[in-house]
């Protein structure tokens, strides 16, 4: 077997062999002329061909930028399009695709790799791990109340303030320059967003509202007539459900502004919130708390470090101390030792001699890196190991962050 690079040349068995792994037909992924996959970089991507010419496997990364806490933006790769076809599987060419990905990743200079799992058992092994999270919340209409907001504060205008802007209903067709600026400064200042390059939204890749297809959007504009906010929904017919694709915006009174928008819609039975961050503040505004009913509590972004002193040195940090961690990299046979010292912010990471306070598996540095997932709840799943009392309480203040990090771009 061979794993070669691809180009342009390629697109078309690459994309070929990619949709006979998955089982599907072209036809039924295009949307208003557009397809996902025009966003591939042919560049990025790798193909693993069979000893008698076939394709079998393909495995790509897109170029992203990740924010980080601390408003750290850092370049990094978006893995994509893996699948194996079903004669070649269990066979080891996906052992052998992710293997030359991470070797070429690393060539480049990235020192982080992030992506979305199909199925949660795979990518473990390869030293992702799940960083982010995502909730859909459904509100019946006859319970969509909002609570009236109280007095509002000096602690509450620092966080957002009564709004003051106005909600315009537009058509996808007439704002993708709203949408593409708004999401950009939305993304800059969020932990776990990627960024959407301009590519993305002048080929219409990926779902909605990227892509094209016929939706309504909620633009909020500020008191200066400057869109600060958006929330992309569609409803499947009348007294249907409204569905929102997702809900941006660049404070908590925007968002509240949109939400009582798309809430207050006359003829839906229900509104679905499809990608809302664990611990949201919006179950609260509602009058009726139960009325907000929580599914498809799920993973998003996974993240995997390829360069451990890297990666940690990168994130901006909010609390000061020391930690040893011992972080074991299996499937790239590495293994090493770091000293992870922060000061005012700022982190320092060397490799030390010195006796662990954590020994953890690379994929749960993934876990943990963005803030989204507590050190201590990995010692507790026996993920990881503490080998002092406090170690793991230190790791918690040590790598949250300032905000919960979230994700909902899809690639």
């Amino acid at each position: 077997m061979e794993i070669r690079p691809t180009t342009d040349q390629d697109r078309d068995v690459f994309v070929d062999t990619l949709l006979t792994a998955f089982g599907i037909f072209p036809e039924a992924l295009t949307a208003s002329g557009t397809v996902w996959w025009s966003a591939f970089e042919m560049d990025r991507n790798l193909l693993a061909v069979a000893a008698d010419g076939r394709p079998v496997g393909t495995a790509g990364a897109y170029s992203f930028e990740l924010t980080l806490p601390g408003e750290v933006l850092v370049p990094t790769s978006g893995v994509t399009a893996v699948g194996v076809v079903p004669s070649h599987r269990r066979q080891g060419v996906l052992t052998a695709m992710m293997r030359r990905q991470l070797a070429e990743l690393r060539a480049r200079g990235e020192f982080l790799s992030v992506l979305l799992a199909s199925e949660a058992l795979i990518y473990r092994r390869f030293g992702y791990g799940p960083a982010t999270y995502t909730q859909k919340l459904t509100v019946p209409r006859h319970r969509a109340a909002l609570a009236v907001p109280r007095a509002r504060g000096a602690a509450d205008d620092a966080a957002g303030g009564p709004d003051t802007g106005s909600v315009e209903v537009l058509r996808r067709a007439e704002c993708g320059e709203i949408l593409e600026d708004v999401y950009d400064r939305y993304r800059r200042a969020q932990p776990g967003a990627l960024s959407r390059p301009h590519r993305w939204w002048a080929s219409g890749a990926g779902q909605p509202p990227v892509s094209p297809a016929p939706r309504y959007v909620a633009v909020h504009r500020d008191a200066d007539g400057v869109p600060d906010g958006y929330a992309s929904y569609a409803i499947g017919g009348l007294g249907g459900t409204l569905t929102v694709d997702e809900t941006i915006a660049t404070d908590d009174a925007v968002f509240t502004a949109l939400v009582r928008c798309v809430l207050g819609h006359d003829l839906v039975t229900q509104v679905v919130f499809k990608h809302v961050p664990p611990g949201h503040p919006l179950r609260w505004q509602l009058t009726d708390f139960r009325a907000g009913q929580v599914s498809d509590d799920t993973d998003w972004l996974w993240v995997r470090l390829l360069d451990v002193p890297r990666a940690l040195t990168a994130r901006g940090w909010f609390t000061d101390g020391e930690l040893v961690l011992d972080v074991d990299d299996p499937f790239l046979g590495e293994h090493g030792r770091y000293l992870l010292t922060v000061r005012d912010g700022k982190a320092d990471c060397v490799p030390t001699d010195l006796a662990p306070d954590l020994s953890l598996d690379v994929s749960d540095l993934g876990s943990v890196y963005l803030g989204g997932t507590a050190p201590s709840t990995l010692v507790r799943a026996g993920h990881v190991r503490a080998h002092r009392p406090d170690a793991a309480a230190l790791a918690d203040a040590l790598f949250r962050s300032d905000r919960a990090p979230h994700c909902l771009h899809w690639f």
